[in-house]
């Protein structure tokens, strides 16, 4: 019997800092995926949406995207939207699942709370699905090493937990589930800025408005939630 294997992508989203209002949450997804399950058909339509779109080889990174910040400065809302829901379809088109943690920063006076809030998260994920979790031979690690901070607790966690792991850095251009792990933080953030209303007005004028934000996008994303 061939050797069981879950792929995990994990992004994060703000940083280590002090609070600041406007960043009140640090994230941390992870999209799972069992390398038994053939995406590479995918892939290759996803490919060439973007290539028709005029986005050959290139890392949606969907916070720039909507704010139209970076790469994206210049292009119409239009253009930014058909993009976006070219990452979205693909990822809502694909066999996977999620997890996304949650800290308030608020609640963090320093590094060292910090780092024992992620942890401690993290690991009641693996604990609370520990069937799924042990089920598989081999878990992979994939993260771009962006913050020194997360790196040292997904190496702790991870392996404290678990015996079976192995740990790889990516770049986001070359794993599409990478660009779905930035497109979760986008949309858990977006999750909680619609439940107090609270969307910039570059957020109304890419979804029109906040019901039909999680009607058409947030719905269909939290159906993939482990």
């Amino acid at each position: 019997m061939s050797e069981k294997i879950l792929s995990v992508f994990i992004d994060e989203s703000g940083d280590f800092g002090p609070y600041e209002a406007h960043a009140p949450y640090y994230l941390v997804s992870m999209i799972l995926h069992n390398q038994s399950t053939d995406i590479s058909e995918n892939i290759k339509l996803f490919d060439s949406h973007l290539l028709n779109l005029g986005y050959q080889n290139h890392a949606i990174h969907t916070g720039p995207l909507i704010r139209r910040e970076s790469v994206y400065s210049n292009d119409l809302v239009e253009d930014r939207k058909r993009l976006f829901n070219a990452l979205f379809n693909f990822a809502r088109k694909l066999d996977f699942q999620f997890s996304c943690i949650k800290v308030k920063k608020s609640e963090c006076p320093d590094v060292i709370t910090m780092t024992s809030k992620v942890s401690k998260a993290l690991a009641d994920v693996f604990r609370s699905n520990e069937g799924f979790w042990n089920s598989f031979d081999k878990v992979i690690i994939y993260y771009d090493n962006g913050q020194i901070e997360l790196t040292k607790i997904l190496t702790s966690v991870f392996s404290t937990l678990y015996t079976h792991v192995e740990f790889r850095k990516v770049k986001p251009v070359d794993y599409k589930l990478f660009q779905i792990a930035d497109l979760i933080c986008t949309m858990e953030l977006l999750s909680e800025k619609a439940e107090t209303n609270s969307f910039t007005r570059s957020e109304m004028e890419f979804f029109d408005n906040i019901r039909d934000f999680k009607k058409n996008y947030l719905k269909h994303i939290k159906k993939k939630l482990l």
